[in-house]
């Protein structure tokens, strides 16, 4: 009867170390199937906001940054299907996107079609409108200005600037129109959209 107990215990045990060994060894594979690309970005501010869009610039992931300095972080981009993607860090006054492509659970980085985008700067002061932009590239701008009431929407001003590398406008309203208005820039394949009220 001891001999039966023994060999049971030693059969449990046996069964025990095949099972714990067995776990282990699917953890240490799923491990190493894991690719991470890790992204490092200097000078984040807390609040900006980190995106990944496709090529159609639909976003798949979204992040608000939440200290100061360098962010770091990794990422699983190979579970993407094979395509153009693009990391987006929208700053203060400027759009900083970083492309990459995923091609058979790989994902290469394209440096040079990194891209920085300086958004418009638009401040109100009493009934005036300043709109100022850096275009480093001297792509064209332009600037539709609408009156929004009852009625819909109707188009004040529009112009286009081009081969301007500082641009400054300022628009005044008359005070005796306050009313809520619309203000589109189109630049660089963006737009940017501010209402404001007067």
């Amino acid at each position: 009867m001891k001999k039966v107990i023994k060999k049971s215990i030693l059969l449990v045990i046996m069964f025990a170390t095949m099972l714990s060994n067995a776990n282990e060894s699917k953890f240490i594979a799923s491990k190493k199937e894991l690719k991470k690309t890790s992204l490092t970005l200097k000078h984040v501010k807390e609040g900006q906001q980190l995106v990944i869009k496709d090529s159609n610039g639909l976003t798949l992931y979204k992040e608000s940054i939440k200290e100061s300095g360098t962010y770091y972080k990794g990422f699983d981009l190979t579970a993407l299907p094979d395509g153009k993607y693009y990391f987006e860090l929208d700053k203060d006054v400027e759009i900083q996107t970083i492309p990459f492509q995923v091609k058979s659970n790989s994902v290469t980085f394209e440096k040079e079609e990194e891209v920085s985008v300086f958004k418009p700067i638009i401040r109100v002061k009493g009934n005036r409108v300043l709109v100022s932009k850096l275009s480093l590239e001297l792509k064209p701008m332009e600037i539709k200005f609408y009156e929004l009431n009852s009625d819909g929407s109707h188009l004040l001003h529009s112009e286009t600037i081009e081969n301007t590398k500082i641009i400054e406008r300022i628009y005044r309203i008359s005070e005796k129109y306050k009313s809520t208005y619309k203000l589109i820039i189109k630049s660089e394949g963006r737009e940017f959209v501010e209402y404001i009220n007067i």
